[in-house]
């Protein structure tokens, strides 16, 4: 890991540095994506199934990409019962969560003859990706889902690759069916992001389409954008740790290698007011690596992406987390509440010793898919608000729009717009 002091022009040449992770810096890749887009947007079924062979090395028939009720089935017997019970604890938390972000429909009526309102209607549709492989991720299913089915979005659709033998990862498909997935297909890649925005024979088209992957999958739902709703364009994890020296450095270093252990994109800083405290870590580190099961990844990540900042204040230190809006943010400080109150930007705030990242990851109940790559300075983590939209609700009598139709004309008078001065005028003509 780098260890630099902070100044602006160190802060300025890192932000530059994390931000060649983003995935729209890889648009070499765009051209092969929008082909199997276009294809399966034009062939269906006879594309998705072309591509799975190819990138998954899979050989299915249309009807064997639906998964069936007996997978499932085996799926619950081949997973350990105590697996399912961990689910299924989590699944409560998750879901008391997101059950008080949701939103009902208001009205507001006046005496004089006027109604305003919001009504707040459910995605009838959502597609959620799940990758496959060595990236299967039951945590992220539950993340997913949960918001959606909590929303009370109607259909719920899951798509994740199969593996060469054809069946699909069994804690992925508990996930699913705990989580409270409709329909599960097997397909992957940018040919199953395609599917769902258009549809095919098998697959049917969705509203939304939710759910981390890799590069492909992040430039086809760029592409699919408009056509579909989407929740970002998702770029490799990364965390950060403001601490002062108060801090358990073992503790510390722990929690930065749960981020850079994801791939060796993955992003791992710590700022804190201690350069004494910032080599202990790197200490700790240096332990931890000859031990973890990751470590050729976590070392490239580390050399990479992983930085050990020292500011000269707190609140300099505050002040360079805000500018990386990390994904994750550990608060480990001697007043961490404190600090937390000082904090804008970051995906998930964790406070205090004890409320390490992988807490958020699987169990506390908030949820996982945060913005990424500084995107916490305007994005939100996923909510129960992706998976529903609002319509105004407008309502006026005769009489309450007579006492002020004459300024509503001359409003669309001011801008030209004759028709719509008209649309008012003529409901005053005397008869």
């Amino acid at each position: 890991m780098k260890l630099i002091k902070v100044t602006d022009e160190s802060i300025k040449t890192i932000l530059t540095d994390l931000l060649k992770r983003s995935p729209n810096n890889y648009d070499q890749y765009a051209s092969a994506v929008t082909e199997v887009v276009n294809d399966v947007k034009e062939n269906g079924d006879q594309a998705v199934l072309s591509y799975t062979k190819k990138f998954d090395g899979c050989d299915l028939t249309a009807e064997q990409m639906l998964v069936t009720e007996e997978e499932i089935k085996e799926a619950y017997n081949i997973v350990e019962d105590r697996f399912i019970e961990i689910i299924r604890k989590a699944l409560v938390n998750i879901r008391d969560y997101h059950e008080k972000q949701k939103q009902y429909s208001w009205f507001d009526s006046k005496p004089n003859g006027t109604m305003l309102g919001q009504k707040v209607t459910p995605l009838e549709s959502c597609g959620v990706y799940v990758p496959g492989g060595k990236a299967a991720y039951p945590s992220s299913v539950l993340m997913n889902i949960v918001p959606a089915k909590v929303a009370g979005v109607e259909k719920i659709v899951m798509v994740t690759p199969p593996g060469k033998d054809g069946k699909v990862n069994p804690n992925t498909l508990v996930a699913a069916k705990e989580a409270g997935a409709d329909i599960i297909y097997k397909v992957g890649g940018s040919q199953a992001i395609a599917a769902l925005a258009y549809g095919t024979e098998t697959i049917p088209q969705v509203d939304k389409i939710v759910g981390p992957g890799n590069i492909y999958v992040a430039l086809a739902k760029k592409q699919v954008y408009g056509n579909v709703s989407i929740d970002s364009i998702a770029g490799p994890s990364e965390i950060a740790v403001l601490a002062d020296e108060t801090a358990n450095p073992r503790y510390v270093a722990a929690d930065l290698l749960s981020q850079a252990e994801h791939d060796e994109l993955a992003s791992a800083i710590l700022v804190t007011t201690s350069e004494a405290f910032a080599k202990e870590v790197e200490k700790e580190i240096e332990g931890f690596l000859k031990e973890l099961s990751r470590a050729e990844i976590i070392q490239k990540s580390l050399d990479q992406f992983g930085y050990l900042l020292v500011a000269e204040t707190m609140d300099q230190a505050i002040e360079t987390v805000n500018a990386i809006a990390s994904e994750h943010l550990e608060v480990v400080t001697a007043n961490p509440f404190d600090v937390m109150t000082k904090i804008r930007n970051a995906g998930a705030i964790f406070i205090g010793e004890y409320s390490s990242e992988p807490l958020g990851d699987y169990f506390a109940g908030p949820n996982h898919v945060l913005p990424t790559n500084g995107t916490a300075k305007f994005f939100s983590p996923l909510s129960v608000d992706d998976f529903i939209k609002k319509s105004s609700i407008i309502y006026y009598s005769k009489e309450a729009l007579e006492p002020i139709h004459k300024d509503i004309e001359a409003f669309a008078e001011v801008e030209q717009l004759t028709a719509h001065a008209n649309s008012i005028k003529v409901r005053f003509e005397e008869q």
